[in-house]
């Protein structure tokens, strides 16, 4: 089960943590690591998002610049174009939208394009970020990250990475309800992949329960990354599928409250049989 229980509030929606949620990933961007270019069009990514909400997701997060290591950074005009259009379009679709950005004026523009949440892997650091979300509803998540996209794999270093990742997410929900926003809003993310090495990864993993600061939901994002490779070797992007849909239920089992995929579908009907047996409810078909 989750870390945390009751709901995340996300505007308009409420979602309850009784299970795991899935966030399915929609990337508008030429770049992405793993499907970057497939949703650049508006219908293309309208009918990716329906197809998602039909494999079960409850949340799409919409991202319109890559954050893979060594990616380079997009102008606010460019992301906007991107970005904007599509929220407008995936508002209605009866889930919660959430827009992976650290701009403030993408922040913005997407709270009245109709978005209820954001996810940001600066944790609201750039000026302006924590103004742009607090007098809203939306529900946010904040993440940890060594550097920046640019340079963080070049030799991450922590001295403790549990430890460090739960104080500087502790310190940034600080900020966050200094300004204004509710517990009940706050996700965090340790940051898979984010300046961490395969080791680093494996340890946030084993440890996710000490990296969430006053039980807050822990949001995990491991699907297709390259640490899964370290263990089951190389594989082409999208023949990552089994070893991300493992690792999504091995967070769920560590009380991961969301898991963010790009495999929805098979996510949703593993995370199902592994809440199936957890809560001691699966019967044999001649029961």
């Amino acid at each position: 089960m989750p870390l945390t229980s009751g709901e995340l509030d996300c505007g308009a929606y409420r979602l309850p943590l009784t299970r795991p949620l899935v966030m399915g990933i929609l990337n508008v961007t030429p770049d992405s690591f793993s499907d970057g270019g497939r949703f650049i069009g508006h219908d293309e990514a309208l009918r990716r998002a329906e197809s998602m909400i039909k494999e079960g997701a409850d949340l799409i997060d919409v991202g319109g610049e890559s954050t893979r290591p060594g990616a380079p950074p997009v102008s606010l005009d460019e992301e906007l174009g991107r970005v904007i259009p599509i929220v407008e379009r995936l508002a209605g679709l009866g889930v919660p939208i959430s827009v992976d950005t650290y701009k403030p004026e993408v922040m913005r523009e997407a709270l009245t394009a109709g978005a209820s949440m954001i996810n940001d892997i600066r944790a609201f650091t750039e000026d302006g970020a924590l103004e742009a979300i607090a007098g809203s509803r939306c529900a946010v998540c904040v993440m940890h990250m060594q550097g920046d996209p640019q340079t963080m794999q070049k030799a991450p270093v922590y001295q403790n990475v549990v430890s460090e990742v739960r104080t500087f997410l502790s310190r940034r929900v600080t900020a966050l309800e200094a300004s204004g926003v509710a517990r009940e809003r706050i996700v965090v993310d340790p940051g898979f992949g984010f300046g961490k090495t395969v080791e680093h990864n494996f340890e946030l993993l084993r440890e996710l329960t000490l990296t969430s600061p006053g039980g807050l939901p822990v949001l995990v994002g491991l699907s297709r990354k390259s640490m899964l490779t370290a263990i089951v070797g190389e594989r082409p992007l999208d023949a990552r599928m089994p070893a991300s849909v493992a690792a999504a239920v091995m967070a769920a089992a560590r009380g991961a409250a969301l898991v963010r995929v790009h495999d929805v579908g098979a996510t949703v009907d593993a995370l199902k049989i592994w809440q199936a047996v957890d809560d001691h409810l699966g019967q044999s078909p001649n029961q």
